[in-house]
């Protein structure tokens, strides 16, 4: 595949694994990005790689806003790969929210509000919401779901931040995957949790990105005490 000429500066790495291989570089700059599948699929532990990273790597502050997860076992769990962030956040440069979906509704309303105050306060660089399924579950029909998204996304727009979003699908080995919000968004990221000889196995395939090549393959991966690790030379075929 012959790839397209993206500046460097244009692009996030994400330093997890091999991602930003098979990305060709990582995430847009500033753009809204979707990791979506189901339960238990790595979702949440690449995002918050993603934020870490951000931090050790490239001096880039990131917020962690979530409707599901609790402060005190999420810091837990980081801790248990390794991860100190409750340092992080003493150095200014990680916050947890615990928001409920109704108070980023009314963050829309507002234009902002204290997730905005708390961008602005540690000059976050990396976003990520954890979920947009827990959010959109606010509005009753489709069309609401959708427009309530896109006031989201918006907003985000106007925070100078590149965004993971995580939704909850249920994405299995069919040839055709639907994902909501799929066009709305600059890239997919999908995450497999799939049955192979008796044995469950992980795996991850990049759906789209905007403007920007990638590897079209799907990888195992697995998490590790170390966190997540996608294998190159493993593909799977559970597709064909």
């Amino acid at each position: 595949m012959k790839k397209r000429k993206v500046m460097e500066n244009d692009l996030v790495p994400t330093h997890i694994s091999v991602f930003d291989k098979i990305s060709f570089g990582g995430f847009k700059r500033n753009s809204i990005n979707l990791l979506a599948g189901n339960p238990g699929t790595g979702k949440t532990i690449f995002s918050a790689l993603f934020l870490i990273n951000g931090i050790k790597y490239q001096n880039e502050p990131g917020i962690y806003i979530t409707f599901e997860e609790k402060k005190e076992n999420f810091y837990k769990d980081m801790l248990s790969l390794g991860y100190d962030m409750a340092k992080y956040e003493k150095q200014g440069k990680f916050a947890f929210l615990e928001y409920t979906p109704e108070q980023v509704r009314n963050v829309l309303v507002e234009g902002g509000g204290v997730i905005e105050s708390m961008i602005d306060k540690i000059k976050a660089k990396r976003i990520v919401l954890d979920s947009i399924t827990s959010f959109t579950l606010l509005y009753e029909d489709e069309l609401a779901k959708k427009e309530a998204a896109l006031s989201l996304f918006d907003l985000i727009n106007k925070w100078d931040a590149t965004a993971l979003l995580t939704s909850q699908n249920e994405i299995n080995s069919d040839t055709e995957v639907k994902v909501s919000l799929e066009f709305e968004v600059d890239s997919v990221v999908l995450f497999y949790h799939f049955r192979h000889k008796g044995v469950r196995k992980r795996a991850i395939e990049i759906l789209k990105m905007r403007r920007s090549d990638h590897s079209e393959k799907v990888f195992e991966m697995d998490i590790t005490s170390k966190g997540i690790v996608i294998n190159p030379n493993k593909i799977v075929k559970f597709l064909d």
